[in-house]
């Protein structure tokens, strides 16, 4: 029988639907199920409406004190016709595509119509307690590298309530089912699947941050202090019932493969010549299936993506170092040869472990490389994946990472600032002219719809002013704006000192202040709007402003234009470090002495001022952080916690508690 390996991630959660994302050791047929059962007094009715009662949730063939009850209610068309899992851009989330709930010929499965307007999962009468409704989602795995996978998507769920779920597998070709998940003896809670309120205004609560190196065993000492997730699953777990995030943004650097463990190195070492390149990094697809079993195999962060959904983005070091700095650092690495398997191996793995869970079940189902690899002998997706790796290294404009999500009235738009930059020495672009056009069109796409705009890129748009003018200096050295010599030395500076944020693209970082500045003015404007990144292993809040008239400075009190507040949140890392000679630097770059160094260098490339102007709100913050927003209408509050120690183990202690919304 097969045994899980990683997971069960629990991925895409809405109103009536989730995804559940495992690997396993063998090909086998894996299901998610549970019971929702009815509130005895008026409980919902067979057509969908839950208005007339209350739902509560128990754990397949549990009692309540094992799972728990969640009291929820409203309106539950059953339809999934809002836009709650907008990943196309078309602003509907869709009817669902077909009957797949055979479980066979392929890695999605799903059981009954999808969303057609009727509950499907209620298919399972009789196989919970008297007045319970069943669910089941079930997925045949597929194999990319001799490694299996499954992404479960569960369908026609009751709105607004938690079902804690297990995990059962049922080999090829039948046999016994047998479950994997809740383990026998774990000390966390059941995982749950909450499910989103069919009201759109229903409070929307967003944890994010980045780079993460993996924890080391609980019996070692933590060089870089506690890890800012591993506490929060261990708070979340004592209050199991408590408030935790609706969705967790982790926006970059999951995995280092670049920067591997002491374990992961000897491991490495005992397959291939360490002093061959490219040494002791990630060289293929069976390392990098090691770096993602060490991270997400950590007890603490197993359990905390089982239970709360996450979307995820990509930044350098999930390839390496620096990923697509300029044009010829890629022709440097493409010259090398270990290059083309570490980025092929790396894109391969991403979308793997990190990609297929971003979409919802109506992207996934209308998904071709999906349907590929669920239509290929044996299931094995290994050469039509890497195929789909090869034009995605090859063309950044062919394979599209970036998506959207809607969360009620909240939108999210994760943006690639990796894989889609244009990296031709006068053309340089942070996104090619197709993404370009694919972030405007989300954004202004029913404006009205949403309250409020979140931006999720890996790195900074907004930088303290000193970093973000010598990038811009560097960038017009490297374009040849004091000639040849110059050039060379710009190029040498930037990769040396990683000039490669939305400062060092000035074309894409003023078409996203213009896209914002276009956004946060008119009677459908958000609330807020917020750029959230990660990258630079500090935290720190920057507040954007538009002055009046050209050529202004710095707008104080009423000489900003009016509109909805526009914010740069920047929060990294959430474990790893940052030596004192940088923090310094991040200091130092928010002064006005910092300031006027910065306005030196513009001055010598000749560059122009950009129309936005920003101030820092709050930070730098150092240490292992999380930022947390919290959405209720259109009121935002903004909370960022640093891991510490105390006593003998760490908690989140509040730093900063900041309301952004403008009453």
């Amino acid at each position: 029988m097969a045994r899980l390996l990683l997971g069960p991630v629990l991925r895409y959660v809405d109103a009536s639907a989730a995804t559940v994302w495992v690997e396993t050791d063998a090909a086998c047929t894996v299901r998610v199920r549970g019971t929702a059962r009815e509130n005895a007094e008026g409980g919902g009715q067979g057509n969908g409406d839950a208005s007339a009662g209350a739902w509560t949730a128990i754990q397949d063939g549990a009692d309540e004190s094992d799972g728990g009850t969640r009291a929820g209610s409203g309106t539950e068309s059953g339809g999934g016709t809002g836009n709650e899992d907008v990943d196309t851009g078309t602003g509907n989330a869709g009817t669902g595509i077909g009957d797949a709930g055979t479980g066979t010929g392929g890695a999605l499965a799903r059981n009954g119509a999808a969303r057609t307007g009727q509950r499907s999962a209620r298919a399972g009468d009789g196989d919970g307690p008297p007045g319970s409704v069943s669910f089941v989602g079930e997925a045949a795995t597929f194999s990319v590298a001799g490694h299996h996978y499954a992404l479960v998507v569960v369908d026609g769920l009751p709105s607004g309530v938690s079902l804690p779920y297990e995990v059962t597998f049922e080999a090829d070709g039948g046999g016994s089912e047998v479950r994997v998940w809740p383990e026998e003896g774990s000390a966390f809670p059941p995982s749950e699947i909450r499910t989103r309120s069919e009201d759109p205004a229903a409070p929307v609560r967003v944890s994010f941050g980045s780079c993460r190196w993996a924890a080391p065993p609980a019996e070692e000492k933590d060089p870089v202090g506690p890890d800012a997730l591993d506490t929060l699953a261990r708070r979340l777990a004592r209050e199991p019932t408590g408030e935790r995030p609706e969705l967790l943004v982790l926006l970059g650097d999951q995995v280092y493969a670049d920067e591997v463990s002491p374990a992961t190195q000897e491991w490495i070492g005992a397959r291939r010549d360490l002093g061959s390149r490219p040494g002791a990094q990630v060289a293929d697809y069976a390392e990098y299936t090691r770096l993602y079993a060490e991270s997400w195999g950590d007890p603490e962060i197993r359990w905390l993506l089982s239970t709360v959904p996450s979307v995820m983005i990509f930044d350098d070091h999930d390839i390496v170092d620096d990923w697509n700095t300029s044009e010829s650092w890629l022709a440097e690495m493409r010259a090398t040869d270990w290059w083309r398997e570490r980025v092929l191996s790396g894109l391969m793995s991403y979308w793997v472990h990190q990609h297929l869970g971003n979409l919802s079940p109506t992207a996934l189902a209308a998904d071709p490389l999906l349907a590929a690899i669920r239509s290929a002998p044996d299931r094995d997706g290994t050469a039509a994946l890497r195929a789909f790796a090869e034009r995605a290294d090859a063309d950044p404009a062919a394979v599209r990472w970036s998506y959207r999500r809607d969360l009620g009235r909240t939108r999210l738009l994760m943006i690639d600032s990796r894989a889609a930059r244009v990296l031709k020495e006068g053309r340089r672009a942070m996104l090619g002219p197709g993404e370009e056009d694919w972030v405007r069109a989300q954004v202004r796409e029913d404006r009205g719809a949403y309250d409020h705009l979140l931006l999720g890129t890996s790195l900074p748009w907004l930088l303290p002013h000193l970093i973000h003018d010598l990038e811009s200096w560097d960038s017009a050295l490297c374009g040849g704006a004091r000639g040849a010599r110059w050039a060379e030395r710009g190029e040498y500076l930037r990769r040396a000192a990683d000039l490669e944020h939305w400062a060092a693209f000035p074309r894409s970082f003023d078409a996203l202040a213009d896209l914002l500045a276009e956004i946060r003015e008119g009677p459908e404007a958000p609330a807020t709007v917020s750029v959230l990144s990660g990258d630079v292993h500090h935290a720190y809040i920057a507040e954007a402003r538009w002055p009046r008239g050209s050529g202004a400075g710095w707008p104080r009190g009423d000489e900003a234009e009016p509109g909805s507040p526009v914010y740069q949140l920047t929060c990294s890392p959430v474990h790893n470090s940052v030596p004192l000679a940088m923090r310094f630097g991040f200091r130092f770059g928010w002064t006005g002495a910092g300031r006027a160094l910065g306005r030196l260098f513009t001055r010598h490339g000749h560059v122009k001022r950009p129309a936005v102007r920003w101030r820092r709100g709050g930070g730098p913050w150092f240490g292992n952080q999380l930022m947390t927003l919290d959405l209720r209408g259109r009121t935002a509050e903004l909370t960022l916690e640093k891991a510490v120690v105390r006593g003998e183990s760490a908690i989140l202690r509040e730093v900063t508690r900041t309301r952004l919304h403008r009453a």
